[in-house]
């Protein structure tokens, strides 16, 4: 009987049903090459085999399998289905996502195809030959080569001594392992006392004996809490503890427990290439156990990672960005979410538009394992679910050991300008801090949340601005490199020598960036060793690890930096923080503002005074009375949350209601604003005052394309799946519209 499979390709379209050849068998989750169209090759995954022929005259067959086993587990693909429904996508958007480049290629032809093929690194294993199994062959053997070929007798000595020398050893080992001369090694295979053979390369992971740390008894009450909560059924909980406290502590007890189990662990962090220290120190902790996987590695490194560990038994700790979420665990027990409130753990573009930290709990449910979201600053999302009973929950209220949290000072900048104590973008308060912390031999870190060296330049004369010919958003100025640059778009351009407008005046910088911060107090410190972090400092992965060696070992005096400062940095040297510009935190147009402000200064805060008595802060703002600055310097995170909770609540925004975001592109301002406007209307008819707009977006034009948006509101009691499935329908039909085919509509489930 001949049968047939559903297949995902990596394409954003449905499953399409293939007819498996005969002879052939397949599962679901087995990886394939079939022809899609007249002449694309793709690699499709088997979602589903039956044998119902589909209703069109002709059918395709699978051209062949691609691996032995399956590439997917089933828990992978029910996320996967998932994924799919909740982020209103398809199934192939999300394979797109999941899988390594190189193992989904495709082709023009199927030459093409095999050519991109993933082929697995190969490698030379030695044995002993069978014939020298037996002890009296072996040391006849032995004794023959050591009068005639030592170098020969050594090589054979260390190949059959690999791990014991009390036996022979008769099984293979990698030829790279061993010291013996590559020459005496060919000697002996030609000779039939080694046999060599050539399979898959893989990486050892030996049964290290976990360093694990000692727990104070604040660390070991939250550990003993969270067993509590997972014992009592609890799939998910929220390590809540201060900066400096000790979380990742917590973390080690719990993912050696799981290990010790033979279970897979997965420990996701928001930016692979910033938590350099955190991987070091898991390596340091769990020896060769721990496994890297993040963006920065290359495509074979990766493909070749997801491979091994789809053939592991068990017991696999992976420490990743939120790609690594796919990544096949067959015995996945434990996801610990680290900084689970980072922004970083959403992915913005493109489809899947999927919150890892989501993911991760609906993952935990999939397996029967449990999650364990930590932050010093948590979602107002996560806390609510924590409070109300959802989530379990421990908290850790004291930083480890002797440390104590720093000393926050608030440094009014509109007064210090009056009093004329204010020297570039520095208050009197702040530079004197700084001159005491050099002068004790510390380190100083200074956070302004812009990159660049101003954010815009302006004519003096007529006030004309530089702006992006694609994009609606003013050009940053970059003095290295005198170049105005578009951060949205890439586009770049040269500073004119006079205004292009009036032709009279120069055009200067206004503003402020960390290159500009960066010059300043070089020059105000002419004696210290000033370096700078962000992403125009960060050209590559081996630049970012220069810049932090220097800061651990004491050659930085002073590091500027943005966002990118503030993540998982442990140095011992700084004793002061210095904020410059508060003001653009606080006064964000977005209803989560306050709350990342808050969680932003926390974590900026918590760099300082990580080993001695406390630190300093100094926190620089127009607007000292402003009640979150006063709740960030007493840190006190429950009268944040409970604000902004409150205002949320009555404005029905999240965790109170769900959002979906709808943001339509075109290049025809007024085809555009006709289709927006229809859409509205076909989602009013079905939603009523839930959906608004049409809106313009603070950067209403990129890459030429205009945008409007529309944003629907769901109560959180209400069912998001039915929801989902009209907003779908009316989407799709809104597509088909032949007046609207041209607009893309972008959806964003969860907007963040």
């Amino acid at each position: 009987m001949i049968s047939y499979a559903d297949i995902v390709l990596p394409l954003a379209q449905p499953a399409y049903t293939f007819a498996v050849p005969e002879g052939m068998t397949v599962v679901p989750g087995d990886a394939v090459a079939v022809q899609f169209g007249r002449q694309k090759y793709y690699t499709g995954i088997v979602w589903r085999v039956h044998d119902r022929r589909p209703g069109v005259p002709r059918v395709k067959s699978i051209l062949r399998k691609l691996y032995d086993t399956p590439l997917l587990p089933a828990h992978q693909m029910a996320l996967w289905e998932w994924m799919a429904d909740y982020y209103l996508c398809t199934v192939g958007e999300v394979m797109r996502a999941a899988l390594p480049s190189l193992m989904k290629p495709s082709g023009d032809n199927e030459e093409e195809f095999s050519e991109e093929e993933f082929r697995p690194r190969t490698e030379c294993y030695i044995a002993v030959a069978a014939e020298l199994h037996g002890e009296e062959q072996f040391h006849e053997a032995c004794e023959r080569l050591a009068r005639r070929a030592p170098k020969q007798y050594e090589a054979l000595l260390e190949v059959a001594t690999v791990g014991d020398e009390t036996r022979i050893a008769t099984g293979e080992v990698a030829r790279r392992l061993l010291r013996a001369d590559y020459g005496a090694l060919h000697a002996l295979c030609r000779k039939g006392l080694l046999v060599e053979a050539w399979h898959e390369r893989t990486d050892e992971r030996a049964d290290a004996i976990f360093r694990l740390p000692e727990l104070t008894p604040h660390q070991q009450e939250a550990l003993s809490q969270l067993r509590r909560e997972f014992a009592e059924g609890k799939r998910t909980a929220l390590l809540q503890g201060i900066t400096g406290s000790g979380k990742t502590e917590v973390y080690i007890h719990l993912i050696a427990e799981v290990l010790a189990r033979g279970g897979d662990v997965l420990l996701l962090v928001p930016e692979i290439a910033l938590t350099a220290q955190l991987i070091e120190r898991m390596e340091w902790i769990f020896g060769s156990r721990v496994t890297a996987y993040h963006s920065k590695l290359t495509g074979r490194r990766r493909s070749e990672c997801y491979l091994r560990l789809n053939r592991s038994a068990g017991g696999e700790f992976v420490v990743g960005a939120r790609s690594a979420l796919f990544l096949p665990l067959r015995r996945l027990q434990l996801i610990v979410v680290d900084e689970e409130h980072d922004s970083s753990y959403k992915q913005s573009d493109p489809a899947p538009r999927y919150q890892a930290r989501d993911c991760a709990v609906m993952m935990a449910r999939i397996t029967g394992g449990h999650t364990l979201l930590g932050s010093a600053t948590p979602s107002l999302e996560s806390w609510l679910n924590a409070r109300s009973g959802k989530y379990g929950y421990a908290q850790l209220a004291e930083r480890y050991g002797e440390a104590r949290p720093p000393v926050v000072y608030v440094s009014d900048t509109l007064r210090a300008a009056k009093r004329g104590e204010r020297r570039a973008h520095f208050n009197k308060l702040l530079l004197d801090k700084i001159d005491e912390t050099l002068g004790r031999g510390e380190q100083v870190m200074l956070f302004q949340n812009r990159r660049g060296f101003s954010p815009y330049v302006e004519c003096t004369e007529c006030g004309w601005t530089a702006r992006c010919p694609h994009c609606n958003v003013t050009l940053t100025y970059h003095k290295n490199g005198q170049k105005l640059v578009c951060h949205y778009c890439g586009y770049t351009a040269d500073v004119p020598a006079k205004c292009p407008a009036c032709r009279v005046a120069d055009v200067v910088p206004m503003g402020f960036g960390t290159e500009k911060v960066e010059e300043e107090i070089a020059k105000l410190f002419p004696e210290a060793r000033v370096a700078r972090l962000d992403r125009d400092s960060v050209t590559s992965e081996r630049a970012f690890s220069a810049i932090v060696a220097d800061v651990e070992a004491r050659r930085t005096d002073i590091l500027v930096g943005t966002q990118m400062i503030t993540k998982g940095f442990d140095f011992a040297g700084v004793s002061l923080v210095g904020i410059l510009n508060a003001d653009n935190l606080t006064n964000g147009p977005d209803f989560r503002s306050s709350e990342r402000a808050f969680q932003l200064m926390m974590q900026v805060a918590g760099r300082a005074g990580r080993r001695n008595d406390g630190g300093e802060v100094v926190i620089q703002t127009s607007d000292p009375g402003n009640p979150l600055i006063r709740q960030v310097v007493e840190g006190d995170y429950e009268a944040m949350a409970r604000t902004q909770l409150a205002d949320r609540k009555a404005f029905f925004y999240p965790p109170y209601a769900r959002l979906t975001s709808m943001t339509l592109r075109h290049r025809d301002p007024v085809v555009l604003r006709e289709g927006t406007m229809a859409l509205a209307e076909r989602l009013r008819v079905r939603f009523g005052r839930r959906v608004l707009g049409p809106m313009a977006p603070p950067v209403d034009r990129i890459r030429g394309e205009y945008l409007l948006g529309l944003l629907l509101k769901v109560e959180s009691g209400a069912s998001s799946g039915k929801a989902r499935e009209l907003l779908r329908a009316e989407l799709k039909a809104f597509a088909e519209t032949p007046s609207f085919k041209t607009i893309t509509v972008v959806v964003d489930v969860d907007p963040q």
